[in-house]
Order: C-alpha cells, then structure tokens, then sequence
C-alpha cells in the first residue's frame, strides 16, 4: 500500500511513524504512534477523534473520509463489537491523546455495517489512522439515563468550543485565501470579495429568476494531499478529482431559483451576465451563518466559481406549455 497519505497525517500530528504492523484482534493490523498511557477505551465510552479513512486502489490511495480536511471532528459512542478485528476493537487499543493507524478487513466492515463495499480497492483493507482527542468515561454501574445526559453536554460543549474557533478565525481564514491564492479581489459593502473573469451581457438576473449556472464550491482550506477542498460541483470531472464523484448525479449546468440561494451567492451572480464568469469568497455571514448545514460547518466561509449559462425570467417559465 502506498503510504503517503499515512505519513503526510502523522506529520501534522507531530509523530513518528518508525514502527511496523502488529496483529491485532481477528483480522485487524495496528500501529501506534504515540501513547500518552491514559486508561483506554471502553464499551460504553463516549469519543472524540480526528482521522482519515483510506484505501489504495490501483491509481493510488483514496481517501473516504477525513476529519480535518472537513475540519470537524467525529463523535463515536464505543458499543459492542460487530466482528472481531473492528474499528470498536481497534479504538479500545487507545486512549485520550493516543494516535494509531489500523488496516480493517473490508468484507467484515460490509457484512456488519450494511455499508456497501468501497469501489476499486486493490486489497481488501481499510486504513484508518486517528487522534484520540477526548474520552468521556462511562463509570461502573452508571444509570445510562444519567450517562446520556453526560454524553449530550459533552457534545455540546465540544460543538460549541468549534463554533467559537471558527468564528474567530474566519477572518483570517479569508485572508489567508486570498493571499495564498495571489487574487487581486474587489470586496462589496456586504463583505462579498469577487473576481470578474468574464463579464458577460448586459442581462442581469433577479431574485424570481432561473438561473443555468456551472459551479464548483468549495472551503477556502486545502485537503491534506494539497488538493483544493471541494464540496460540490456541476462539473463531473472537478468532482473526480476533489474525489467526491457520485455515479448518481447529474453533472451539468443546474437551473437554480436565484432568490432560493444565499445571500453571497446571489449577490455574486447579479455582477455578471449570460456568458459570465465570477469567482466570489463568502463569508459565512452572507452564506450559511452561525448554524452551517450539511457539510459546512458553522461560521465558514465559502469560495465558488460560477459560470452564468443563462436566465429565464419568472412568467416566461409561467407561460410556458405543458408537456406530456
């Protein structure tokens, strides 16, 4: 297996990656990286981590899922294991502060998940490497009602120390963009910081309008292989590359209601005109605010590239006839 995306993780971590695979439990192969000797995990433990999921596939490694490219980290409630040799198995290995790298068997992960079978492995294992960051302890013959009320202020409290770490640095964050990007940027009152690439007509859409827009969003951070973060896009190849492919979607320009969209994005598309290109930095203010949705986390700022193919006014639609 390569091992690039391994080691670019540990690095951030500040580890050394000098030891081999050890056989764990059934199928399971682990490495540790650091161990700061607290008590391990638990069935019943509440925990925090950060982490990638990868797995080598004949162009090379590709990652299923990574904590700080989409800089959240995952909360996992430690129940029984489902096979031995699971990731349950792998994080009992672990406690606060411990960093490790497990290979898991993927026919085991699909039978007992119900999750279907990654597409293109080369072999028949996952990677997963993770940061334990924080442990909520389950006490001996502690009432579960009371442990769920632990489990909820524990969330609750970590959720809320990310939305003030997002909220103070997203300014930098932006600038951070900007100036690592070389983008000479125009910023409106409302705070929207663009850059025409092509004008377009003189046709300018309004909030009841249809928009046929071309467009790639993504978070202003950069995915641990250098790569830009992408988190959704019209363009099929953008997607394959950002790794976010679906064979489900339809990628082409999408029609879009213009006064459905956020404030930033609408803002943006009212520069240019048919045959128009922006490149707009949204800060979360003028798009998903203090709440997020979906993948983007609360307070942050978005970057998207738009092509205007067209608009279709709102009694035009309206007046259109009926096909059957």
């Amino acid at each position: 297996m390569k091992k690039g995306l391994i080691v670019l993780f540990a690095a951030t971590l500040g580890l050394v990656a000098c030891n081999k695979f050890e056989k764990g439990e059934g199928d399971m192969t682990y490495k540790i990286y650091k161990s700061e000797g607290k008590p391990k995990i638990q069935e019943g433990d509440f925990v925090k981590f950060n982490g990638i999921q990868i797995i080598e596939t004949k162009s090379g490694d590709s990652t299923l899922v990574n904590t700080y490219d989409n800089e959240r980290p995952a909360f996992f409630p430690v129940s029984k294991s489902m096979f031995k040799g699971d990731l349950v198995a792998a994080l009992k290995l672990l406690g606060e502060g411990d960093s490790a790298s497990f290979k898991l068997n993927l026919d085991s992960m699909t039978k007992y998940s119900g999750q279907p079978k990654p597409t293109g492995a080369k072999d028949n294992y996952a990677t997963f490497t993770v940061k334990i960051e924080k442990v909520l302890h389950k006490v001996t013959n502690e009432p579960d009602s009371i442990f769920e009320t632990k489990k909820r202020d524990f969330f609750k409290t970590e959720y809320d120390l990310l939305i003030k770490k997002n909220k103070a640095n997203e300014s930098s964050k932006i600038a951070k963009y900007i100036n690592d990007n070389s983008l000479k940027v125009n910023t409106t009152a409302s705070g929207l910081s663009y850059i025409i690439e092509a004008p377009g007509n003189a046709q300018r859409a309004t909030l009841t309008d249809t928009i046929m827009v071309d467009y790639t969003g993504q978070f202003t951070n950069k995915k641990a292989d250098g790569k830009i973060n992408v988190f959704d896009t019209s363009n099929a190849k953008v997607a394959k590359e950002a790794g976010i492919f679906s064979p489900m979607a339809q990628y082409s320009a999408r029609p879009l209601v213009l006064g459905q969209l956020p404030a930033g994005f609408i803002e943006g598309v009212q520069l240019i005109g048919v045959g128009g290109k922006i490149k707009i930095i949204i800060p979360s203010k003028l798009g998903y605010g203090e709440n997020g949705g979906g993948p983007i986390n609360p307070f942050t700022p978005l970057v998207f590239d738009i092509e205007l193919k067209s608009i279709t006014k709102a009694n035009a639609l309206a007046a259109a006839p009926a096909t059957r």
